[in-house]
């Protein structure tokens, strides 16, 4: 099968759940042609089967900005006909499903199918609002096939949308031989005292992911237990996270890390991983601690407690409740018993619920299933 993959490059979980996706297509025989502005950085060496094509920027005095759904459109209607492409996989619906419908329109030698499949904030934060709402549930309900990443998403979607065709829910996954556990005793060493435990937090650190909630929450932790924050990623809210670990003289305590190509040897050393979002419609992040053998204390919303079972891999807890999440924290991080107990059946739920061999197939089967449409 020849398949389109377009979605945005960039560290948010969309772009990282296609680009893997992609490479396991590609590794099973699909041929892959991603389309979007720059390489996604999980695409960082040669892959058989997938390719690259750019779509370049469009200036013109009387534009404002760049019209880059304008500018998706065309490009895919180039690829699709350049690589006589099946099908065309878009990840976020704004606006990748907006370029996906016009390119079908341009395309009049040919039908294009497009698969559209729905993250979390393309839904709840970007289409929900007024401005986008019409448009957004255009692109929904001219796609050919649409997936979401959790129960909780597709129902979110039915309800802001009111939308009647068929959404199939496929979660994101990982792949296990490369998210696993590995002795880092140097790294460890090097991060933090022998007594001290390591607590992770990883995100775009926007609003949403309310990362003031961690620090305020690794600071209650410090009160009963020994600790060092590692905080990996960047966005928006960096700025006032620093802020507030200098107010708080957190300085020695909380490192930022910045954005890393790979995180597996972070989550290797890591005890806790906290998830404190406001809005999460998966956790793909929390996923990829588990799989870590890292336990999860996160916030009981949206898709996290299809993810997360609380009390078995973890906790959750309602959105803003830092004592209560602290309270979890310190509960496990006191108790190696519990702890170790919790990190087995993380990794076990993690390889046995979302394994990629798992999910993958789901995917093939929603391609034949959409071509015979």
């Amino acid at each position: 099968m020849r398949i389109g993959m377009v979605c945005y490059p960039s560290y948010g979980g969309s772009g990282v759940v296609a680009t893997e996706l992609g490479k396991h297509l590609a590794r099973r025989g699909h041929e892959v042609h991603f389309i979007t502005y720059e390489r996604p950085f999980k695409l960082c060496r040669f892959y058989e089967n997938v390719y690259f094509h750019e779509v370049e920027e469009t200036h013109y005095p009387v534009f404002k900005e760049s019209p880059y759904t304008l500018s998706l459109a065309n490009k895919i209607v180039s690829v699709t006909r350049y690589a006589s492409l099946d099908l065309v996989h878009v990840h976020y619906a704004m606006p990748h499903s907006i370029s996906a419908f016009l390119a079908k329109q341009m395309l009049k030698e040919r039908f294009l199918p497009v698969v559209t499949t729905l993250h979390g904030t393309d839904i709840t934060l970007v289409g929900a609002q007024e401005d986008f709402y019409d448009i957004t549930r255009l692109g929904i309900d001219t796609s050919d096939g649409v997936t979401a990443v959790s129960q909780a998403l597709t129902r979110e979607t039915r309800e802001i949308f009111k939308t009647e065709g068929e959404i199939e829910t496929v979660y994101n996954f990982i792949d296990p031989e490369e998210y696993r556990r590995i002795p880092l005793p140097g790294l460890r060493d090097r991060l933090a005292g022998r007594d001290e435990k390591i607590v992770v937090h990883i995100s775009n650190f926007r609003p949403v992911k309310r990362v003031g909630d961690v620090i305020k929450i690794f600071r209650l932790i410090l009160e009963e237990v020994p600790a060092k924050l590692l905080l990996i990623g960047d966005g928006p809210d960096i700025s006032c996270m620093e802020k507030l670990t200098e107010l708080w003289g957190l300085q020695d305590k909380v490192l930022f890390l910045g954005k890393q190509e790979s995180v597996v040897e972070l989550l290797s050393i890591a005890d806790l991983f906290l998830l404190p979002s406001e809005k999460e419609s998966f956790g793909l992040a929390a996923l990829e601690a588990m799989a870590c053998e890292v336990p999860v204390i996160a916030s009981r919303v949206g898709g996290i407690p299809e993810v997360v079972e609380d009390g078995s891999v973890g906790y959750t807890a309602p959105v803003g409740d830092v004592e209560g999440m602290a309270a979890l924290a310190v509960k496990l991080l006191k108790d190696q018993v519990l702890h170790r107990k919790m990190a087995e059946q993380a990794r076990l739920r993690a390889v046995e619920r979302f394994h990629v061999d798992a999910i993958l197939p789901q995917y093939e089967e929603f391609y034949a299933k959409t071509l015979k449409t």
